[in-house]
């Protein structure tokens, strides 16, 4: 049948005054930002006065959907949250899966634009195309988890829920946003926003369904799409055991961030089928055709990849059950696993360099020590004591003095969240530099690096040879721009990265396959260089809100010292590190590419473009 309403519906809720206006967003608007990240980043630009606060009134909180999301496209559960990050003060956003985003879509709204403070607790409950602020006074002070079985218990099982802990009410800079037991949108402190508005959930409730433009052919194309999938040896192990295979890979290179980066090996305990034997089945999101997560036996889900290095090897425990038991309470409190796994670690070496000693920190700070990381990650939570202060993430730079920040991993105030150590990977060091929101491997992991693939094939996949030795800096700025520009097409359809060609296999969902799923979903036509071009636009959007709120230029797309100064010490990447001016030849080759000037900068008719856009009605 054809579509029974526009193609994007926001609604802006001022939480000050309670009150909620629909705006559609303009076709225009939706052919150059396409949808989920890049209309989030429009609509931020277009509503955020320039230099707020991040936890004051005046930031912005946007939840969007994809244009594909809520679709039987494959893996498309997918959602962005998006607002100015109280964590690094540039751009806050995350993408979360799950549920809950296609049941805002099913209730009749593809955006939620959310301003002000409400003056107590509220949460926002969407159904049918209505929207009410109601009391939350009920469920403040409650674990994530308990927020959604109380509000199941309170309103139904036929309900969506996203959410923020302990965390997100304190106002810890790197709260996040919650939906289900495991679903975060994890990084730039997006639940710190939502604390600071006061708003703890919003809840939603859709009977109207999705309607598309071509339903026989979606359902054929996802039978054809999906058996294709199906076919991928990487997906078959994903669902097997999750992103745990990666940890194996890494460990052997001698990758793994370990102990604060200082090493780079791990124990085995560790590895994939160790994890495995914790878990009780393999889980999916919307859509799913992998079924990466896990149920673990200890109540919760996970451990991810990310949460087992970053909670276990960066801080040094290695048993795999107080892994697994610090990754659910973490993911209970509302805390992002990537930052806190770092500023823990962080702050034993600020211990054992003398930054901090027994009084201050109100304990002993040593790796490998499970009871000090689980008592400090819920001090963290609640803000109490030294948890108070690492509460403040790398704000904590200017306390304890700008050489603390060489060995904070961390890249324009937001802690690297890959749990590779990137002086081995020359193009996973690039991206981090670059990436928009900060050292964070999802904007660009060009994760086929590590294959070593022939030269011949990496011409098929980049358009052009690229050295395929993962150690060489040349060509890796190609690598990297390729990666984030697919990377953010598939942010703004809503679907899952691990399905997109070039992420986890070559042979994944590439261009050709979202112009047919978009075409099938909703009319629109794009060719791929429209696409390319739309998600290239995103970036710029991205650096343009940078550079309005921070002033980010080239001095601030660079690496910690240790990565630069210090060897990796050991197995097969021992001796590597990041070699200064080859560094600064990529970030050249990058800009170029990008058509910024040397310092990073976009020409001023890009400037005027986007300006153009942001004054669409």
């Amino acid at each position: 049948m054809e579509n029974s309403r526009p193609l994007c519906i926001n609604a802006v809720v001022n939480l000050s005054d309670r009150t909620v206006e629909l705006v559609e967003t303009q076709e225009e608007a939706i052919r150059n930002f396409l949808g989920g990240r890049g209309l989030n980043v429009y609509y931020l630009y277009k509503y955020l006065k320039p230099q707020s606060d991040p936890l004051s009134p005046d930031n912005v909180l946007i939840l969007g959907t994809g244009l594909l999301t809520g679709t039987i496209a494959p893996n498309s559960g997918r959602h962005s949250i998006t607002c100015k990050s109280p964590e690094s003060g540039i751009l806050g956003d995350s993408n979360i899966g799950g549920f809950f985003g296609p049941e805002m879509r099913f209730a009749g709204f593809d955006r939620l634009i959310i301003l002000g403070k409400a003056d107590a607790p509220v949460y926002l409950y969407l159904e049918d195309g209505k929207i009410e602020i109601r009391d939350a006074s009920p469920y403040w002070g409650l674990t994530c988890n308990q927020t959604e079985r109380k509000i199941r218990y309170d309103l139904g099982s036929d309900i969506e829920v996203e959410c923020i802990g302990p965390a997100g009410e304190k106002m810890v800079r790197f709260a996040c946003t919650r939906s289900g037991i495991k679903n975060a949108a994890g990084r730039c402190g997006t639940g710190a926003v939502w604390g600071s508005k006061n708003l703890k959930a919003v809840v939603a409730r859709g009977t109207r369904g999705l309607p598309v433009k071509d339903p026989q052919g979606m359902i054929e194309k996802y039978i054809e799409l999906r058996d294709y999938l199906q076919q991928s040896r990487v997906i078959s192990v994903l669902g097997r055991v999750g992103t745990p295979l990666l940890y194996d890979v890494s460990n052997y290179l001698g990758a793994i961030r370990t102990h604060n980066s200082q090493q780079t090996v791990f124990f085995d305990t560790l590895n994939a089928e160790e994890v495995h034997k914790y878990v009780n089945k393999m889980l999916s999101c919307y859509g799913c055709v992998v079924h990466c997560r896990h149920r673990n036996t200890l109540g919760g889900e996970g451990p991810e990849y990310t949460a087992e290095v970053l909670l276990g090897a960066n801080i040094g425990v290695a048993d795999t059950r107080q892994i697994i038991d610090l990754n659910n309470i973490v993911n209970d409190l509302g805390l992002d696993v990537s930052s806190t796994g770092t500023y823990i670690a962080w702050a034993i070496e600020l211990f054992e360099r003398g930054y901090l000693d027994e009084k201050t920190a109100g304990r002993v700070l040593r790796f490998g020590d499970y009871e000090m990381a689980r008592e400090l990650i819920y001090d963290i939570a609640y803000r109490r004591g030294l948890g108070d202060m690492l509460a403040e993430g790398s704000r904590l730079v200017d306390r304890f003095g700008p050489e603390t920040a060489d060995f904070l991993i961390a890249i324009k105030g937001l802690p690297q969240s890959d749990p590779h150590d990137v002086r081995y990977l020359k193009a996973f060091a690039l991206g981090i530099a670059t990436s928009s929101r900060g050292a964070d491997h999802l904007r660009s992991r060009p994760t086929l690096e590590i294959l070593d693939l022939p030269a011949s094939f990496t011409e098929q996949i980049y358009g052009e040879p690229v050295d395929p030795n993962p150690t060489s800096y040349r060509s890796k700025a190609r690598v990297v721009t390729f990666s984030e520009t697919i990377f953010a097409v598939v942010d703004c359809l809503g679907i899952c990265k691990f399905i997109c060609h070039g992420f986890n296999s070559p042979r994944n969902l590439n261009y050709d396959h979202f112009r047919e799923l978009i075409k099938l979903a909703t009319g629109l036509e794009f060719s791929k260089e429209e696409l390319v071009e739309g998600g290239q636009r995103v970036i710029d959007q991205e650096r343009l809100i940078n550079y309005q709120e921070k002033g980010i230029t080239r001095q601030d797309d660079t690496l910690p010292a240790r990565y630069f100064d210090e060897p990796m010490p050991s197995a097969r990447a021992k001796g590597s590190r990041i070699d200064r001016q080859s560094f600064s030849q990529m970030l050249d080759e990058y800009y170029a590419l990008h058509g910024w000037d040397k310092e990073g900068m976009l020409p001023p008719e890009r400037v005027a473009e986007l300006n153009r856009l942001k004054d669409l009605i």
